[in-house]
C-alpha cells in the first residue's frame, strides 16, 4: 500500500526535474549567447546567481548586444520583475521560517530575516506555480522550496556550461541560438494573451516599439512602449 505523502513527493520530484529540464537547456542557450555575443564570461554568470530571473536575463543582455545602454538594460529587466511583487505577496506565507510548536524555540529575527531574503530569491513563475497547486501550509512550503533550490542549482550550473561552450563556439548564428533571446521572451508573453483586452494592448505595443526603433536607442522603444501602455491599461 502507497502512503499518500509519499506519492506525492514523487509527483513532486518529477515534475520538478521536467520543469529543471526545460530551463536547463534555456539556461545553456543563455550563458552562450551571451558569451558568444561579446560578453565576459562572469556577465551571465554573475547574473544568474544575484539576479536569477530567466526573462529579466534575456531581456538585459537582449538590450547590450543590440547596442543599448547598461541603464536601458537594468530598466528592461526590471520592467519584466515587476510580476514578482503579487508573486511575493501571494507565497508570502511560505517564504518565512515554519511555524514551530510545542517547546521548540521560535526562529530569532536574524533567521527570519534571512530565510524571507533567500525566498524572495527563489520566487519565480516556476516556484510560485508550484506552491499554489496546494492550499495546505506544509504541502505549499515543500513544493516551493523544493523547486526553488532545485531551479537555482540546475538555471546556475547549465549557465555556467553555455558559457563554456559559448566560448568554445563563438558562431552561435550556426546554431541558431541568436533567435533565442526573441524566441524566449515571445514564449513568457504567449500565455498572458488571453483576453482581447491584453492582445490590444500587446498589440499596440509591438507596433509602438517598431515604430520608435529606428529613432530611439535600441532598448529605449520596448521600454517607452511598455510605459504608455501600461498607463493606458489602468485607465481602462
Amino acid at each position: 500500500m502507497r502512503m499518500p505523502w509519499r506519492t506525492s513527493h514523487r509527483e513532486l520530484r518529477r515534475d520538478v526535474a521536467l520543469v529543471c529540464l526545460a530551463d536547463g537547456i534555456v539556461g545553456v542557450s543563455f550563458g552562450a549567447t551571451a558569451v558568444a555575443g561579446g560578453l565576459p564570461w562572469w556577465v551571465p554568470v554573475i547574473m544568474s546567481l544575484l539576479v536569477f530571473a530567466g526573462g529579466a536575463q534575456f531581456a538585459a543582455v537582449g538590450v547590450v548586444l543590440a547596442g543599448g545602454s547598461p541603464v536601458a538594460a537594468v530598466a528592461a529587466g526590471a520592467l519584466l520583475n515587476t510580476r514578482l511583487l503579487p508573486y511575493g505577496l501571494a507565497v508570502a506565507d511560505v517564504t518565512g521560517p515554519a511555524e514551530v510548536s510545542g517547546a521548540a524555540r521560535p526562529a530569532g529575527p536574524g533567521r527570519r530575516w534571512l530565510t524571507r531574503l533567500l525566498g524572495a530569491h527563489l520566487t519565480t513563475d516556476e516556484s510560485v506555480a508550484f506552491a499554489l497547486r496546494h492550499t495546505d501550509p506544509a504541502p505549499r512550503r515543500t513544493a516551493f522550496w523544493t523547486c526553488g533550490v532545485a531551479l537555482f542549482t540546475v538555471w546556475n550550473v547549465a549557465v555556467l556550461l553555455g558559457v563554456l561552450a559559448g566560448s568554445v563556439v563563438r558562431n552561435t548564428a550556426g546554431f541558431g541560438l541568436d533567435a533565442t533571446f526573441p524566441a524566449v521572451l515571445l514564449a513568457l508573453a504567449l500565455p498572458t494573451l488571453a483576453d482581447r483586452r491584453t492582445c490590444a494592448a500587446a498589440g499596440t505595443g509591438a507596433a509602438a516599439a517598431v515604430a520608435l526603433t529606428p529613432v530611439l536607442p535600441a532598448g529605449l522603444p520596448v521600454l517607452a512602449a511598455l510605459g504608455g501602455l501600461a498607463c493606458l491599461w489602468r485607465r481602462r
